[in-house]
């Protein structure tokens, strides 16, 4: 009698490269997290992930799913580019997006209300600038 093939499960190396890319990826992350003012339990209440596991992505000890990447650049209101440390050319911009930019995106994610409130701060601050 024939038998059904075996399988071996998949394995992924690590190569120090990975492990590297892995560690910088979760430091922007944990970086852009605290800019934002969140909290790990609110970014992992966001992406459907327990807190720990948030924690150990920012340090590199589990690989981010690649699904993730594009929810984390979002809520954190960067390109998937900067969030990956990637440089390209050509693009117009370098670096990663400047702090305005980055706070312009979060006041745009803020209710209509808020971003109200906001507005008529910055323009009573900007009149005292004058």
């Amino acid at each position: 009698m024939l038998s059904a093939p075996q399988l071996e499960p998949t394995r992924t190396v690590i190569t120090p490269d990975d492990k590297q890319f892995f560690k910088e990826l979760g430091s922007r992350i944990a970086q852009l997290r605290k800019e934002a003012g969140l909290s790990q339990q609110a970014v992992a209440d966001e992406l459907g992930i327990a807190q720990q596991t948030l924690a150990h992505y920012e340090v590199g000890r589990l690989r981010i799913p690649a699904s993730l990447l594009p929810r984390l650049a979002q809520l954190f209101g960067v390109r998937g580019d900067d969030l990956l440390g990637l440089n390209t050319a050509g693009a117009g911009k370098r670096g990663p997006t400047p702090k305005l930019q980055q706070q312009i995106e979060r006041l745009h994610r803020l209710p209509k209300a808020k971003q109200k409130l906001v507005m008529q701060m910055l323009e009573g601050v900007l009149m005292q600038g004058r």
